[in-house]
């Protein structure tokens, strides 16, 4: 027998059958595989437990979404972050987006802490044990630019007078760093300030032209604007540093207009300019007599930079909910208002006169020095406040309720938009029906939108607080489940849940707040 057949002869026999005896074994159908496949939605990675590994290997930078499917927010964000997800594509960014539904994956939320939804982290180059929390805006282009100014450079590099120009020609606002050395501890924090300052445009240099060019001698933060001034500067304090706190606060005071018009666009930028103080201008802007008083206007407002915010409401425009909120009808245009936006104390002026440089001067000066009282909202005490089992309160008639030394009284403190409160106003109306009965209990409500309080501030809805009975003025606030059952333990237990039963803070979503929050919305596990 030929040599050669008698060696494949012999392997047949070991169960070998030539060079593809070395492939690996092909898995069978019932085998689970090691890896899943990451599947996609709307440009968006699908995650989960088995994936999430697979994704952090494959992608450097990537965002991740845990969101709930029940979760109102998290369904307003979704068209937003697909819409993000698609800008970067187009770009043929590095980062991906991602998301992994929370409820379904308890491994990943308890390892990732997570306790609210939506919640996004960043993770970079892999590392899932120290994410980034994300802190940008909710909306598509938003979302793009925060991933952009951690991915690439959040600051231009200017090496000479023409690349600086085309920088500062480019946007309304441009911040450049002036810095002696790059490698000086004050530029990283210019940078982590860049990252997050999503709205305005950064450059730096350490170039001598251009510290000529600009006349500075020292390392500063220049603000260049195409209004008002033009251009504000900021000195980095030679001795201490650049303050990221103060540079925010500069940046923030010095980007905006001396008088910003309030409408959907400039709104978040009022409410964020941590400037506490507004003066506001209500003007129909489709009347000349109204127009011309935004000169006097003007002129007062350099004086107050920093410390008051001078805005303009047009009345004839959709701000009625501005009107609501400061007591207003839009017939009492030209007028003048001022809140501190920390006290949501409000003050009108004591004289009627003309609107002038001189009497919005005047009128500032007063509100700061304290000779001025605020005012309170309130609307009149309904004839029938007191005809059915959920007592209507007002501003005139709370203090007279609430604190009546006789009575036990729970309140509700609402707005009519809020959501929150629409759900809960069947439990209300139960709890109210089963305790009409009892004297020495209230169930009442106030709509914390049109009626101010002298003893405290509402800023969330809903908001509820209970009034024991007896002296000393005692609030209690309530923050467990809004259920009859619960508020009736409440009551029963004398302004207490009984020690046995937990707190079902899960059970209350957050308290809504007006627009004008800042907050990011999310609901709790």
């Amino acid at each position: 027998m030929d040599s050669q057949l008698l060696l494949v002869l012999l392997l047949l026999l070991l169960g070998v059958s030539g060079p593809q005896a070395q492939e690996p074994k092909t898995r069978g159908p019932s085998e689970e595989p090691s890896e899943e496949e990451i599947s996609e939605e709307d440009g968006v990675l699908v995650l989960n437990r088995h994936t999430l590994g697979l994704a952090l290997s494959e992608h450097p930078a990537l965002l991740v979404e845990f969101y709930a499917p029940w979760c109102g927010h998290c369904k307003a964000l979704a068209p937003e972050y697909s819409k993000a997800a698609a800008l970067l594509a187009a770009e043929s960014a590095q980062t991906r987006l991602a998301k992994v539904d929370g409820p379904a994956e308890p491994e990943l939320t308890e390892e990732f802490a997570v306790t609210e939804y939506p919640t996004l982290k960043f993770f970079r180059d892999g590392n899932r044990t120290h994410p980034e929390e994300y802190t940008g805006p909710r909306e598509a282009k938003g979302i793009a630019e925060w991933l952009r100014r951690r991915v690439g450079s959040s600051a231009t590099r200017l090496e000479d007078e023409e690349s600086a120009q085309a920088l500062i020609d480019a946007q309304d606002v441009v911040v450049i760093g002036f810095f002696q050395d790059l490698q000086d501890e004050d530029v990283a924090t210019f940078l982590a300030l860049s990252q997050d300052a999503l709205d305005m445009t950064f450059g730096l240099t350490d170039r001598p032209q251009l510290f000529q060019k600009f006349g500075l001698t020292k390392d500063t933060v220049v603000l260049f604007k195409k209004f008002d001034e033009g251009r504000a500067d900021f000195p980095v304090d030679e001795e201490l540093g650049l303050d990221q706190g103060d540079l925010s606060y500069f940046l923030l005071t010095h980007s905006m207009h001396l008088v910003t018009e309030f409408n959907s666009e400039t709104s978040p930028k009022i409410f964020a300019a941590k400037v506490l103080n507004h003066l506001l201008l209500f003007i129909n802007q489709t009347l000349a007599p109204h127009q011309e008083l935004l000169a006097g206007f003007r002129e007062a407002a350099p004086p107050f930079r920093g410390q008051v915010l001078f805005v303009v409401v047009d009345v004839g425009a959709n701000n009625d909910h501005v009107l609501q909120y400061f007591g207003m009808m839009a017939e009492e245009a030209p007028t003048l208002r001022f809140i501190n936006m920390e006290t949501t104390k409000k003050y009108t002026p004591v004289d009627s006169g003309p609107v002038t440089a001189a009497s919005v001067t005047a009128f500032c000066h007063a509100v700061l020095g304290g000779k001025v009282k605020p005012y309170l909202l309130s609307q009149e005490v309904p004839p029938d406040w007191d005809q059915r089992p959920v007592k209507t309160l007002v501003g005139k008639n709370f203090e007279q309720v609430a604190f009546d030394e006789t009575k036990n009284v729970f309140i509700k403190f609402y707005a009519p938009w809020c959501t929150h409160c629409k759900e809960m106003a069947p439990a209300w109306e139960a709890l109210a029906e089963k305790y009409k009965d009892h004297e020495d209990i209230v169930i009442a409500e106030l709509d914390a939108t049109a009626n101010e309080l002298e003893a405290f501030a509402v800023h969330g809805f809903p908001t509820l607080k209970y009034f024991p009975a007896g002296p000393g003025r005692k609030v209690i606030e309530y923050r467990s489940a809004r259920d009859l059952e619960t508020f009736s333990k409440f009551l029963d237990n004398g302004g207490e849940l009984p020690t046995e039963e937990p707190t079902k803070e899960s059970s209350a979503p957050f308290p809504e707040t007006p627009g004008n929050s800042t907050s990011e919305p999310k609901e709790e596990l």
